[in-house]
């Protein structure tokens, strides 16, 4: 399970005196107990996996727009240290679709459920994301299920 081996690279990166990454995972282990806390009311996810993968998604997404606003920022120490923690949550990330596997993933969703206009996106988004949500990028899929729409 994707949550054990995250306590485990986090032992091993204490133990190697590697503090950035070190801190990295602890980051990502307190979010996904934040998300624990969270689910405590509500319905868990059958998979766990599932979960932690979500967690690190939206951890990925973040880190990227905080790079690019430091960047524009002129603070280039801040954009490093978020690139050395985008680094290191990406390395749990199942491997993202390419540009072509996504395009064809979108046509077979359009096709199999009809879609034709901008009013059927929200159902092939759905759709995609049931599908294939681990593995998209769901803000890039957005746009080319858009493009594929119109």
């Amino acid at each position: 399970m994707l949550r054990d081996t995250i306590k485990s690279e986090t032992i091993a990166a204490m133990k190697a005196g590697d503090k950035p990454r070190t801190a990295a995972l602890r980051l990502i282990g307190a979010k996904i107990k934040d998300r624990d806390i969270e689910l405590r009311t509500g319905k868990a996810p059958e998979n766990d996996d599932d979960l932690v993968i979500d967690v690190l998604q939206k951890m990925a997404k973040q880190r990227r727009e905080s790079i690019e606003m430091y960047q524009q920022g002129g603070r280039a120490e801040l954009a490093e240290q978020e690139q050395g923690e985008l680094a290191v949550i990406e390395e749990f990330l199942p491997q993202q679709m390419s540009e072509e596997e996504m395009t064809a993933a979108i046509a077979a969703v359009k096709a199999d459920t009809g879609a034709e206009g901008m009013k059927d996106m929200g159902k092939v988004m759905a759709e995609l994301k049931s599908r294939h949500g681990a593995l998209l990028d769901m803000s890039k899929a957005s746009g080319m299920v858009k493009a594929a729409l119109s």
